[in-house]
C-alpha cells in the first residue's frame, strides 16, 4: 500500500494547531519536535515538517501528497494545488497600514507612495486591481519598522490581532485578503482512497469542534415546541423519564444555534440542560 506524504510547518504559528489537528484525526506519531519527517504507526502517512513557503511547491511537484499551510502563502507562490478543505485556525488578514501620523487619507493616495512586505506578488495584484502604482519593497521580516526607518510610506502584512502595528506606531488602513490554514492536495493525485479517508477523519474532528452535544428534560406537553427549537444531525432523540410526564431529549447542534436560542428553549418549558463537547461527529 502507498504511504501518503503530508507537509506541515516546522516552527510556526500554524504548527501546533496542524499537530494538533493530525492526533485528534487518531494517527499516532512522535519525535515531530526533533525531526523533519515522522511515520504514522496507525495509517500510511509520513509527516514532513517544512518551512511554509516551501509547502505549497512540495505538494505541486508531487514530493508530498497533502499539506497545511495558509492560504497567503499559495496565493503568494501562485503554485498549481487543489484546496481540499479550510481547517478553521491561523485566521488572519493581510493588511496595509501606514503610520498614525500619515497624509495618506484614502487608497488612492497610496499612487507613487512606496510600500514594504514580504508578499509582493499579492500586494501587486490588488493595487492592479485597483489601478494603482506603487513602489513595492520587498523585504523579509520586521516590516512594522520600515516606516520608522524612513525606508517605506506604509506597510502590508499579516496582522491577527493588531497589537503589533499599534506597538510601531501603525494603523490598519485597507484590507488586501483574509487568510487561514487549509488542506491542499496535488493536481491529479493516485492515492485518491486514501486522500479521501483522511479527508473525512479531518472533517469529523472539525465538526465536532463547532458542534455540541445537548440533553435537556421537558414535559410532554411542551415537547413540539423543544424539538422546533432543536435541529439535529437527523432529528433529536426523546427518551421517556421515570415520570411518564417527562422526556429526556439528546440532540447535536452547532454551538452558535444554541446559545442563540436557550432563552426559547428555557422559556418553553427546557430543565436541566446539559452541553457536552463532542470528540468525533462521522456523517
Amino acid at each position: 500500500m502507498k504511504t501518503l506524504k503530508i507537509a506541515i510547518q516546522k516552527s510556526g504559528r500554524l504548527n501546533e494547531k496542524s499537530v494538533e489537528l493530525l492526533k485528534n484525526c487518531g494517527l499516532n506519531f512522535e519525535n515531530y519536535k526533533s525531526s523533519l519527517i515522522s511515520p504514522v504507526s496507525n495509517f500510511p502517512l509520513e509527516i514532513l515538517f517544512l518551512r511554509d513557503d516551501d509547502i505549497p511547491e512540495y505538494v505541486q511537484d508531487g514530493i508530498a501528497d497533502l499539506g497545511i499551510v495558509g492560504e497567503n502563502v499559495i496565493q503568494e507562490t501562485e503554485v498549481k494545488v487543489s484546496y481540499l478543505q479550510k481547517l478553521g485556525f491561523g485566521k488572519c488578514s493581510l493588511k496595509i497600514a501606514v503610520p498614525n501620523n500619515t497624509s495618506i487619507q484614502d487608497v488612492a493616495d497610496l499612487n507613487g507612495r512606496s510600500i514594504a512586505t514580504t508578499y509582493p506578488v499579492i500586494l501587486k495584484k490588488y493595487l492592479d486591481s485597483l489601478n494603482i502604482s506603487a513602489d513595492i519593497r520587498t523585504i523579509s521580516g520586521s516590516v512594522e519598522i520600515s516606516p520608522g526607518l524612513g525606508l517605506s510610506d506604509a506597510i502590508c502584512d499579516l496582522v491577527s490581532t493588531g497589537g503589533t502595528l499599534k506597538s510601531n506606531g501603525l494603523k490598519p488602513f485597507a484590507d488586501v485578503m483574509s487568510s487561514e490554514a487549509v488542506l491542499i492536495g496535488r493536481q491529479g493525485s493516485e492515492s485518491e482512497d486514501l486522500i479521501q479517508e483522511l479527508i473525512q477523519r479531518i472533517q469529523s474532528v472539525l465538526r465536532a469542534k463547532e458542534t455540541k452535544y445537548v440533553v435537556l428534560n421537558v414535559e410532554r406537553t411542551n415537547l413540539n415546541t423543544v424539538l422546533s427549537l432543536l435541529p439535529g444531525v437527523k432529528s433529536p432523540s426523546v427518551v421517556p423519564l421515570a415520570e411518564s410526564e417527562w422526556v429526556a431529549v439528546h440532540t447535536v447542534i452547532p454551538e452558535r444555534d444554541f446559545w442563540d436560542r436557550i432563552s426559547q428553549l428555557k422559556q418553553a418549558g427546557a430543565q436541566g440542560i446539559v452541553v457536552m463537547p463532542i470528540e468525533k461527529i462521522i456523517l
